[in-house]
């Protein structure tokens, strides 16, 4: 794990690692689907680095399920503590444990771009078959942009998805410099627009993050 991962990468913690964890965090460690979390194999994902982090170590995330009262669980580990890596899972991928009358929204997205991950509800309900899907959960992805001239014209496409889904389509349109979140780059080119990096968060202008796609 000698370079940096990718905000919301997935990654697997080992067994001594994760001991560590529950020995930092005994409130943590009293809670049986926390302190068995990995031994499930179940991931954790990357995150934003706080100002209350450890330099040198790498910020992770786990969120429980509504059933666990939903909390977004912040903490860290030593990057020798990682065994493995991952990106979020496609869309694809996840589909299955989607609800039935999400399937044309997702149809929709797949054939507008094929590439596109999942990182929220659906995808821990994916990956650790909790259930973390409810009625009122959204839609939480990431667009990798591959091509200029797909930048110019995917933001308008999604929208138009969008307004006609079910459910609530969040999540980032991914690119080098970072990510931005979809709805800031249906705008005007001049825009101002927050880059989400793996370090912190930039701005720039819309125009700038789409024509620099493919950098």
């Amino acid at each position: 794990m000698a370079e940096a991962l990718a905000r919301h990468s997935m990654v697997k913690a080992s067994t001594t690692g994760w001991a560590g964890v529950m020995d930092r965090y005994p409130e943590l460690a009293s809670e049986p689907i926390v302190a068995s979390w990995i031994h499930a194999g179940r991931p954790l994902i990357v995150r934003r680095p706080a100002c209350s982090d450890t330099a040198g170590r790498v910020p992770l995330g786990l969120p429980l399920p509504p059933s666990h009262g939903k909390r977004r669980i912040a903490l860290s580990l030593a990057a020798a503590d990682i065994v493995a890596s991952a990106p979020p899972p496609l869309l694809a991928d996840a589909a299955a444990a989607a609800p039935a009358h999400w399937s044309a929204t997702i149809d929709l997205l797949l054939a507008l771009l094929p590439e596109t991950r999942t990182f929220g509800s659906l995808a821990w309900e994916h990956l650790t078959g909790l259930p973390y899907l409810s009625e009122s959960s959204d839609l939480d992805l990431l667009w990798p942009l591959s091509a200029v001239t797909q930048a110019k014209i995917l933001p308008s496409d999604i929208a138009a998805i969008a307004r006609q889904a079910p459910m609530r389509l969040d999540g980032e349109i991914t690119a080098p410099a970072g990510g931005v979140q979809w709805r800031e780059l249906t705008g005007d080119d001049a825009d101002e627009v927050l880059v989400k990096g793996p370090a912190g968060v930039t701005s720039t202008t819309r125009a700038a993050f789409l024509g620099g796609a493919a950098s």
